[in-house]
């Protein structure tokens, strides 16, 4: 690709973009559990939010690769020698995938850094993306969104070098209010996608949902570290299977638009989770979580928590009474902010 790359980023800058998302139910879609789970059909919700991540890329020194994204240093590094294990080491194996040289890549979120949002795993999809992008200028067909996700989950497992999840780039892919049912099929490998909301009540369910940064960034406290561990172990195994059964239950809440009910299961949910760590929320989450639950709300954290997000989820009206409330709790806090976003019906672009 190295050649067709730099013809032609030398006369034109390529484009791609995608969702970030809230969540329930993540660590379920980690094959560790919803393997061993098979029986309990495991499952996760999200919803992607146009806060977007949005990746180009120019032309550079032949044999380098240029990084430039929010919240770091720049990057350049020579290509054929570039280390993966680096902040920027999964976009670096993006590059490498596609033998990438002389490109400058340009990353630009709307979302807090670190925020617990899927945001690297966004950006390697919109890369991928990108890189398709050029690859399509050369006549080759643009690919399945199935499998820019699996790409995605693939590069990003193998420089993690630990079991990741799918539903960040699934997310990022598809768009939309989805349900994923993980190992649903004969060979126990796929996973299928339950569409929630149809587009045309996305902005119903924009109304019904409040997203705040806590003003402290997703730190590695290996809070997903210490939930795979404890489930080898053999520990609280009763727990996940009502996790598990509260994912089910609130999927089908929300395909149903019925707030309420799926209101109890998202509390249910995260105190089951704080039963298992506290230090899942951060002391400004729990003035969140319980402003929340004050007003009619629930409200958990995104992500594997242990800073970054919180959302809630209440009828519009409540909702809009939250929102001051939740806006005086940022305020107590430098960089905690509510985040103005909506349901994003598509995906990668």
């Amino acid at each position: 690709m190295k050649k067709n790359l730099h013809g032609i980023l030398k006369y034109e800058t390529v484009e791609a973009s995608a969702p970030c998302r809230v969540d329930m139910g993540g660590t379920l879609d980690l094959s560790t559990f919803y393997l061993p789970l098979h029986h309990l059909s495991p499952c996760t919700f999200n919803a992607a939010l146009d806060l977007r991540t949005y990746v180009s890329l120019e032309v550079y020194d032949p044999g380098k690769i240029k990084i430039s994204s929010q919240g770091f240093e720049d990057l350049t590094v020579i290509a054929d020698t570039a280390s993966y294990d680096h902040p920027l080491g999964l976009m670096l194996a993006v590059a490498a995938h596609f033998n990438a040289q002389g490109v400058h890549i340009r990353i630009r979120s709307t979302s807090p850094p670190r925020s617990a949002l899927g945001g690297s795993s966004v950006a390697a999809v919109a890369l991928i993306w990108a890189f398709s992008k050029v690859l399509a200028k050369t006549g080759r067909p643009m690919p399945e969104p199935s499998t820019v996700a699996a790409v995605a989950h693939g590069i990003e497992q193998s420089v993690a070098g630990i079991v990741c999840g799918m539903q960040d780039q699934l997310a990022a892919v598809y768009g939309g209010v989805n349900g994923w049912y993980w190992a649903d099929s004969e060979n126990h490998l796929d996973y299928r996608r339950k569409k929630l909301v149809p587009n045309e009540k996305a902005d119903l369910f924009s109304q019904s949902i409040l997203v705040a940064y806590c003003g402290e960034p997703h730190e590695s406290q290996d809070i997903n570290g210490t939930w795979v561990r404890g489930f080898l172990r053999g520990q609280h195994r009763d727990v996940w299977r009502q996790i598990v059964d509260c994912s089910h239950n609130f999927i089908r809440a929300i395909a149903q638009l019925d707030f309420e009910l799926a209101m109890s299961y998202m509390d249910r949910e995260l105190d089951l989770r704080l039963q298992l760590t506290p230090a899942v929320i951060d002391s400004i989450g729990n003035k969140f979580v319980q402003a929340a639950r004050q007003k009619g709300c629930s409200a958990r954290f995104t992500g594997a928590g242990g800073g970054g997000c919180l959302w809630a989820l209440g009828t519009p009206d409540c909702i809009r009474q939250l929102k001051p409330l939740w806006q005086s709790i940022a305020e107590q806090k430098e960089q905690a902010k509510i985040l103005e976003t909506n349901i994003d019906t598509q995906g990668v672009l």
